[in-house]
């Protein structure tokens, strides 16, 4: 098992990688933190063999830990700004990820941590051990607890997401695909390309339209099979 650190500045942001690594049978997760501090206390004691590594932090940036840490574990760099790449490569960096970072490019970039693992099957593991997960609110380090049973329907919006509760909208920068992969598929499917609804919400469905309390959701036609599926299956 490879014991993984999740360091970010924006608690959200790590939340997201946290998850990522439950995902990956080879991975651990040994902690998620905003703190430089913390993270170098651990990496220093011999508990970390891989960080994930905000470039862009307020007191010391990933570049100046990446020197800190040398060569005590392995590190992959993640940041919304692809210009800081070339500098973090100088410094012997496992990958580079790019913001918003999706499940798929995060499992290439782990695979190359250790050729042993690059052969192993990865399975997703269920996502329902927790019944919330926060989202990154308006201001800096601002960020609302959103309880899945809240959820009406999510609406993606290019590189924005809109989660839609009973009383509440929320919209942060993320993508469904990466909303989608934090969600448990025993209570959330994707039914269009810009929309994933709570199964236990939806009042009535009608041909290629789905009802869930006053609004009205299309089915896609790449998801209808899938989603007749999913709601024919038997409970029992």
């Amino acid at each position: 098992m490879i014991r993984c650190l999740a360091l970010d500045d924006e608690l959200y942001a790590a939340e997201i990688l946290a998850t990522y690594i439950r995902k990956v049978p080879f991975l651990e997760l040994a902690g998620v933190t905003t703190s430089p501090l913390e993270a170098l206390g651990k990496i220093q004691d011999g508990q970390i063999d891989l960080i994930f590594l905000d470039i862009q932090m307020p007191d010391i940036n990933g570049v100046q830990f990446a020197r800190l840490v040398g060569n005590k574990c392995k590190i992959i760099l993640t940041t919304a700004y692809p210009e800081y790449a070339l500098e973090g490569y100088e410094h012997d960096v496992v990958d580079y990820l790019l913001k918003p970072i999706s499940f798929d490019r995060f499992l290439r970039a782990v695979q190359k941590v250790s050729p042993a693992v690059q052969q192993m099957p990865v399975q997703a593991t269920p996502s329902d051990e927790k019944d919330f997960f926060f989202i990154k609110g308006e201001t800096k380090n601002k960020f609302v607890k959103v309880s899945y049973n809240d959820i009406l329907y999510i609406e993606g919006l290019k590189n924005y997401i809109s989660v839609h509760t009973k009383d509440q909208r929320h919209v942060t920068y993320l993508t469904l695909r990466e909303i989608e992969s934090q969600l448990p598929a025993s209570r959330f499917i994707r039914v269009h390309k810009s929309y994933i609804v709570s199964l236990d919400k939806i009042r009535m469905i009608d041909g290629n339209l789905i009802y869930i309390d006053h609004n009205t959701i299309p089915i896609g036609d790449s998801y209808r099979d899938h989603f007749y599926s999913k709601i024919k299956e038997d409970p029992e």
